[in-house]
């Protein structure tokens, strides 16, 4: 079996990408590895989005907010797929990718820029985590030998597929 490997881009590395990074490879099974970075990363990844990974279980050591160039060096993880998950990265111009992988976009509300207090901080988190785990099931559901074109047009339709958690976190937003 083939291990595909999946980079999730966002502008800042805190949040979504994060989030999305550690449920895939919570649920990967061996067949999917998640990474993450940004365009401008922050200096470190979200509190809020930290907290919630671990009550669910998720390993947080070792979570950094690092730029998208790590990945287009020579000796990067070759990338298989490329998912943006903000508005903000999927307008921008990325780096060269190492063996051309499918890429598309899942345009996700930033759980970050909710302000308020930590319960409405932590709903929009959890809404944002519901998403990401929705639409990351319905990655691994696809059949392991699409490529090209036809897993292209496979993942911007799970991109384009809205729910109860995409409406919750737009409007915890």
């Amino acid at each position: 079996m083939t291990v595909r490997n999946v980079l999730f881009l966002c502008t800042h590395n805190s949040a979504r990408s994060i989030l999305a990074e550690a449920i895939l490879n919570a649920k990967g099974g061996g067949r999917f590895r998640g990474f993450s970075a940004g365009s401008t990363p922050k200096d470190a990844p979200n509190p809020d989005g930290l907290a919630l990974l671990a009550e669910r279980g998720h390993p947080i050591e070792g979570f950094y907010s690092k730029t998208w160039q790590a990945f287009a060096e020579p000796d990067a993880p070759q990338m298989n797929i490329i998912i943006t998950v903000c508005d903000n990265a999927a307008g921008e111009a990325c780096p060269v990718w190492p063996g051309h992988p499918a890429s598309a976009h899942w345009g996700i509300a930033d759980p970050s820029a909710v302000v308020g207090d930590a319960a409405t901080r932590r709903s929009a988190f959890e809404a944002t985590y519901a998403q990401l785990e929705e639409r990351i099931e319905r990655l691994l559901a696809l059949p392991d030998g699409l490529e090209g074109s036809a897993l292209k047009a496979a993942l911007s339709e799970i991109g384009a597929t809205a729910s109860g958690a995409t409406d919750a976190a737009r409007s915890a937003a």
